[in-house]
């Protein structure tokens, strides 16, 4: 197994940003997680996506407003993710554990699967973030090189063009494939999954066969074969897509480092855990408040991987702190303004990696 180790002997700039950080939540008498502002947020939500399903099923809508739901109903189902299971599984929705617990399952309800989840993304991708080797969130592919030390393929050449369907199929090969290779395999990359009691075997079935219940099962009978892959594909397109240009933008973007580590060896990293998180990870339309509401905050993405166990609502408040820390450790702080600016950066880096690397001479 890769070992991957940090330089956290003289942990000056988190134990400085964390200090202010705690004072910012003290001063203000703030819990650190969840208020009523992310409470209504789910609410909306949940009511949102509920209300969409079922109006597919009763109603006789016209084709294009019934795509035009199905694509909706997509795009919803991916700010549940972002903002209800994201805070949940990562236990900073409530101080209630038990809370935490219950909504996290909101990511099976999507398809997905918790306790695989909070593995390959709590502890593997936040610890080792851009590690290509050992990161899952960019491994390597024969459909997309994300770094310089994966492995290039004639394909590549157009990677920037076709990942756009890639992306958007990708929450299909999450729910129906990914998940299972993971669970058979008992590993995530180079790291073995940890052991599933039996609690977690049965919630994994049952959610799964629950998904084929009142994904596909009901609707089929309801509307028809036709109708319902129609529609499905519709939805799961937008939300695919939406889930991974989201995730996308945090970390494969030109400002933003990697590291690479091979198979069964070990790699030290010459500098605290907490430096790497920003060099490895930026933010995007951070002034944008629609954009917030809607990817639960995951646009301040350097504040997230420097706070998991905080609340996303609350990484507004603490981008200035994260910046004036980074400023004082003259540390680089990665941030696009808009979007827009995050996404033409994160295609021009897929296009630069889809170029043929030029072999050294002697």
């Amino acid at each position: 197994m890769t070992k991957v180790t940090f330089n956290n002997k003289n942990k000056a700039f988190f134990t400085a940003l964390k200090t202010s950080v705690d004072h910012y939540f003290a001063d203000n008498g703030i819990r650190k997680t969840g208020n009523f502002q992310l409470f209504t947020k789910t609410a909306v939500l949940l009511t949102a996506a509920v209300v969409i399903y079922l109006s597919l099923l009763i109603f006789h809508l016209p084709v294009l407003v019934s795509l035009l739901l199905c694509a909706i109903f997509g795009l919803v189902l991916a700010s549940i993710g972002f903002n209800v299971m994201h805070d949940a599984c990562h236990g900073s929705y409530s101080s209630r554990g038990w809370v935490n617990e219950l909504l996290g399952l909101s990511l099976n309800a999507l398809g997905g699967n918790a306790f695989i989840w909070k593995f390959k993304h709590n502890i593997i991708h936040h610890t080792y973030t851009n590690v290509d080797g050992v990161d899952d969130d960019i491994a390597k592919s024969p459909l997309m090189r994300q770094c310089y030390s994966q492995k290039w393929v004639p394909a590549h050449r157009f990677q920037h063009i076709y990942v756009l369907l890639v992306y958007g199929i990708s929450s299909f090969a999450w729910v129906f494939m990914m998940d299972f290779n993971k669970y058979f395999k008992g590993r995530i990359v180079d790291m073995p999954l940890q052991k599933m009691k039996a609690k977690e075997h049965i919630i994994f079935w049952a959610s799964k066969i629950l998904y084929l219940l009142f994904y596909i099962a009901i609707p089929v009978m309801v509307v028809g074969w036709k109708a319902w892959a129609i529609g499905f594909t519709c939805m799961h397109l937008t939300m695919g897509f939406t889930l991974a240009i989201v995730f996308q933008l945090a970390h494969v973007v030109e400002t933003t480092e990697f590291e690479h580590a091979d198979p069964g060896a070990s790699l030290k990293i010459e500098e605290e855990w907490a430096i790497f998180q920003v060099k490895t990870t930026a933010d995007f339309a951070p002034k944008n408040k629609i954009i917030s509401w809607f990817v639960g905050g995951l646009n301040f993405q350097v504040e997230h991987h420097l706070f998991p166990r905080i609340s996303h609502i609350h990484y507004p408040a603490l981008r200035n702190i994260v910046k004036q820390t980074c400023e004082q450790f003259n540390i680089t702080y990665n941030e696009f303004p808009t979007m827009g600016k995050a996404i033409v950066s994160h295609f021009r880096m897929m296009r630069l990696l889809g170029k043929k690397p030029v072999m050294a001479t002697v």
